[in-house]
């Protein structure tokens, strides 16, 4: 498992789930994209297939409705995969950790191994999030 996370540690793959998000999160993970920030030029890539991903990032409220969908993506994922949670809504549940919609544990949907706070995070906490998980992943 060693060698496998060393070369994950060199070109990460991410695929992005909105769950039920104000996009404000998604909107600064796109920002990440531009040329201010480039995230390609350290190897990461969003993809557009969970079976491609090394890593699922999530934003947004997993409410009774997507939860299950949220698992169901998990559940086609090539196994390692990293799951990071962006911004306050899947950390804490925000202004919506009350309602009924809202499932009460979050880890009880996925596995999450990685919390971004922030609402939403600016770009330089989701490079510095994304450095510490590099950091784990070379031991």
């Amino acid at each position: 498992m060693g060698w496998y996370n060393k070369r994950l540690a060199k070109s990460i793959w991410v695929f992005h789930i909105s769950g039920s998000p104000c996009n404000n999160c998604d909107i600064e993970i796109l920002d990440l994209l531009t040329p201010r920030y480039d995230l390609e030029r350290m190897g990461i890539k969003l993809v557009g297939s969970i079976r491609h991903a090394d890593v699922l990032l999530v934003t947004g409220i997993f409410n009774q409705k997507v939860a299950p969908k949220i698992a169901h993506i998990y559940k086609q994922a090539p196994k390692p995969i990293f799951v990071v949670a962006i911004g306050t809504c899947p950390t804490s549940g925000c202004c919506f950790k009350d309602s009924y919609n809202i499932t009460a544990k979050r880890e009880d949907v996925i596995p999450i191994d990685l919390y971004i706070p922030g609402c939403p995070p600016k770009p330089e906490s989701m490079i510095e999030g994304v450095a510490k998980l590099v950091e784990v992943l070379n031991g």
